[in-house]
């Protein structure tokens, strides 16, 4: 297995700024890149996310992650609607994993799951066929659409 940084070329994107893009084909289940950052507790993490930081991933019921630092380039993934990674959580690290078999030179996405807290702060520019509109968790897409 290929190392992730390595799988992974960091350039502009069509979505928004930059973009990651696979260097390498990724298969379905396969790890793409762990998503690192500070670990904080949970109040520090609501102090954080009121400050406008949205690079912040629950890791348990007391700590929390945030991702908004130099030395997480998985930071730079952008949101899309029809994503091809999702972001999960495996023995205590965040770990962006392929959704389905991904070939070299596409940009990897994940849903950023926002809820709808100032949704329309946060429009979506994906482009997806399936494009919610706005940035938020898919089981909230069809409340959202025309908003």
């Amino acid at each position: 297995m290929s190392s992730p940084v390595t799988s992974v070329a960091f350039l502009p994107s069509r979505i928004h700024g930059t973009g990651g893009f696979a260097t390498v084909n990724f298969i379905k289940g396969g790890r793409v890149i762990e998503y690192v950052g500070e670990r904080i507790d949970k109040a520090e993490s609501l102090n954080r996310c009121e400050a406008g930081n949205q690079c912040l991933f629950h890791l348990d019921e007391h700590w929390d992650l945030d991702g908004n630092v130099s030395w997480n380039p998985a930071r730079f993934l952008n949101h899309s609607c029809s994503p091809n990674c999702d972001a999960e959580l495996i023995e205590g690290r965040i770990w962006i994993v392929a959704r389905r078999d991904i070939a070299a030179g596409e940009e990897l996405t994940f849903n950023y799951s926002y809820d709808l807290t100032d949704f329309r702060e946060h429009p979506c520019r994906c482009g997806s066929s399936t494009c919610a509109g706005f940035i938020v968790a898919e089981d909230l897409f069809e409340h959202v659409r025309g908003r």
